[in-house]
């Protein structure tokens, strides 16, 4: 044939190749078995037949749509005057992905796809005529397919897709690609449908935890599936699969059943077929599809609608809590139980906007790149460290990038400028990295159009974490991520049982009326809190028997905790405290915990007040029994050089608040409790462990 690719990769024509490169060359009729170099060939299905839309431009009386009649769905100009073949094309050719390219249309419109081919460098020899000139005698999707698989010998690896199909064309085709290669499988292609669209009207597909079809639905009703995830036309088959089509159109004769959702629904039990989610949605101008439609889908997916470019320009803001470990602390990281609070004293705000290229801002003061004087430079690295947030932003986007991938989530090509700002002092362990991480993750969910279908809320910790452990070794455990993401107050059981189970641990909202007043101390030039961890970590992997029991001890202080906090018992809730930082000093020793730590609670101790760490070091927070004992802590602490804050809890407006909570879009909620919040007048306060 002479418009095959040869195999020094140049078309005996002269025209472009199309293979992907010279170590994946052979001809697409040498019958290479499938366990051979892996080809990939690429069928383009544009053989249905009259349309409403066909009938609407034909009866239109305003001269609008003269030249349109008659024209092929895919060759109707859209948009920026571009076909959707046109889109197709450009996508599937630009990257030379592909041994070979065939299209499959019916006798009827054979001549426009004839003419279009020589006008933008397309085989002319490579369409197939199905020999179908009306919608009743048509072949069906899976014969026509079938009949370029027969027709042109071809023994390869297939994507498929209908080219009469509008879509976002925002995305890499090399993108798919390479997660079909990476699966092994079959691959089908879905998008989140829109709230406002119904399920009846599409193909639905459900995926299992590894993204894995369980099931495909062919237009269900509500009540059938809870999946809003809408398959199209648009798939890529293993040679393998390839080969069960003769098989399908023998125990399936009748055109109606010839179609794609059907096949899949076959396959599904037969082959491994995974899902790979695009950005945007997908509409195919199919029988029902009139003109005013068209033009709505085409406004909509060239991005000319005012609303959705308005979108994509206006900035994306988020904000994540610093936060206070209130009991369980350090148990977090050793299978035990924590309560965890967010705080509004302090916070990390990120935002990102659409921009020419990808640019990671470095905020003035954490990521400084210019200085007074080399003694500036020097004052500034001793006290502040080379570790900015810059660091986080970075990983972060390298991270969320991996995790797409990974999953079959395939991004729009669209940069951005991500920028952060952030108050939470630096190394006291109230969770400054990780609320950086949380609000860089939530921006990049929304600008991408990612929802908790794609990362389930109970698993965002468990990504923040991975960033801050796998990419930037930085020492943690799923507290502070679990409270930055869920917020409020959270009852958290991270027990062995659980983890393993889940791949997460239990989060329970806790009430949070009338809480007592609580307040906050830190050091102002701290030591870095990734240090305080000590050996600990070590000993646990050994299973040293004092440290296994005092996890499960923390773990206990929790549970009785939690009670305390349901009944409003803040005496046992105080008590409760100074056991945790007894037990904590007792094992991790006070070389680890650091002199001015311990010179706070000494402090604290000295004015009657319970007290413990918030997290890691450098800061501590109690609970006093008297208003007049927190003004005389406060006045010591301060005269001792720390700095004093009462707390001021952050609580959300709602209850399990999603992911878009605290966007640019939404009020930053700061509510403190109510006035008058209890003290602990008159409570006996232990003091163990001072």
């Amino acid at each position: 044939m002479s418009g095959r690719a040869s195999a020094t990769g140049e078309r005996e024509d002269g025209g472009p190749s199309l293979d992907l490169d010279s170590s994946h060359r052979t001809s697409v009729d040498s019958g290479v078995s499938p366990s051979g170099p892996r080809h990939l060939v690429c069928v383009i299905l544009v053989a249905g037949h009259g349309t409403i839309l066909e009938e609407d431009i034909k009866n239109d009386v305003s001269g609008k749509y003269t030249e349109m009649q008659g024209v092929p769905k895919a060759l109707l100009p859209g948009i920026g005057g571009k076909s959707i073949l046109d889109f197709w094309w450009a996508a599937i050719n630009t990257r030379q992905l592909f041994s070979e390219v065939y299209l499959v249309t019916n006798a009827n419109k054979y001549k426009h796809y004839e003419r279009w081919a020589t006008a933008n460098d397309f085989p002319v020899e490579n369409i197939i005529n199905d020999g179908s000139t009306t919608h009743q005698t048509r072949l069906g999707s899976v014969a026509d397919f079938e009949l370029a698989v027969r027709t042109r010998h071809i023994h390869h690896d297939i994507m498929v897709v209908a080219g009469d199909m509008l879509f976002n064309y925002n995305f890499d085709v090399l993108q798919v690609i390479k997660y079909f290669r990476e699966k092994g499988g079959d691959l089908a292609i879905y998008y989140e449908m829109d709230p406002s669209d119904p399920t009846s009207s599409r193909g639905i597909v459900e995926l299992d935890t590894s993204h894995r079809l369980t099931k495909f639905w062919e237009k269900p009703q509500p009540h059938e599936t809870a999946s809003r995830l809408a398959s199209v036309v648009f798939y890529c088959f293993r040679y393998q699969s390839v080969s069960l089509l003769v098989h399908y159109l023998t125990e399936h004769p009748n055109v109606v059943d010839r179609v794609f959702g059907k096949f899949i629904r076959w396959l599904v039990g037969r082959q491994n077929i995974y899902g790979m989610k695009l950005p945007g949605g997908f509409q195919l101008i199919g029988q029902n599809i009139g003109l005013a439609d068209y033009e709505k889908w085409v406004t909509l997916y060239s991005g000319t609608n005012p609303d959705e470019v308005s979108r994509l320009k206006r900035p994306i803001s988020h904000r994540a809590y610093a936060r206070i470990g209130l009991i369980g602390n350090p148990s977090d990281g050793f299978q035990g139980k924590t309560i965890s609070m967010s705080i509004a004293n302090f916070w990390a705000d990120v935002s990102i906007k659409a921009s020419e290229k990808l640019i990671l801002v470095p905020h003035p003061l954490n990521d400084p790149t210019e200085f007074g004087s080399l003694s500036d430079l020097h004052g500034i690295s001793r006290k502040e460290g080379y570790l900015g947030g810059l660091r986080l932003l970075q990983a972060t986007c390298k991270k969320f990038y991996q995790y797409c991938s990974d999953r079959g989530i395939a991004l729009a090509k669209r940069n951005f400028r991500l920028e952060y700002d952030t108050n939470i002092p630096r190394q006291v362990g109230l969770a400054g990295s990780s609320a950086i991480v949380v609000a860089t993750l939530r921006c990049l969910m929304q600008f991408f159009n990612l929802s908790e279908a794609d990362m389930a809320k109970a698993l965002q910790p468990n990504f923040v974490l991975s960033v801050e452990l796998e990419e930037l070794f930085i020492t943690a455990g799923l507290q502070d991520r679990v409270i930055q993401i869920y917020e409020g107050l959270v009852y958290m059981d991270f027990s062995k049982e659980i983890m393993d189970t889940y791949q997460h641990g239990l989060y329970e909202n806790l009430d949070m009326s009338d809480l007592p007043q609580f307040w906050l101390a830190y050091q102002n030039d701290p030591s870095d809190s990734g240090k305080i961890h000590s050996d600990v970590k070590l000993r646990w992997a050994k299973r040293e028997e004092e440290v296994i029991e005092a996890m499960k001890q923390f773990a206990d202080f929790t549970d009785q905790a939690k009670e305390a906090i349901q009944r409003r018992d803040w005496v046992l809730l105080a008590q409760l405290m100074d056991k945790n930082f007894s037990l904590r000093r007792r094992i991790y020793g006070d070389r680890a915990l650091g002199q001015a730590n311990l010179h706070m609670i000494e402090i604290a101790h000295r004015h009657g007040s319970a007290v413990k760490f918030p997290g890691s070091g450098g800061a501590v927070f109690g609970l006093c029994s008297s208003a007049e004992s927190m003004e005389s802590l406060r006045i010591d602490l301060q005269l001792e050089g720390y700095v004093f804050s009462p707390i001021v809890p952050f609580i959300p407006e709602v209850e399990g608040n999603s992911l878009a909570s605290h966007s640019s879009t939404s009020v930053h909620s700061t509510r403190s409790p109510r006035s008058g919040s209890p003290l602990l007048a008159d409570v006996p306060v232990t003091s163990e462990g001072s």
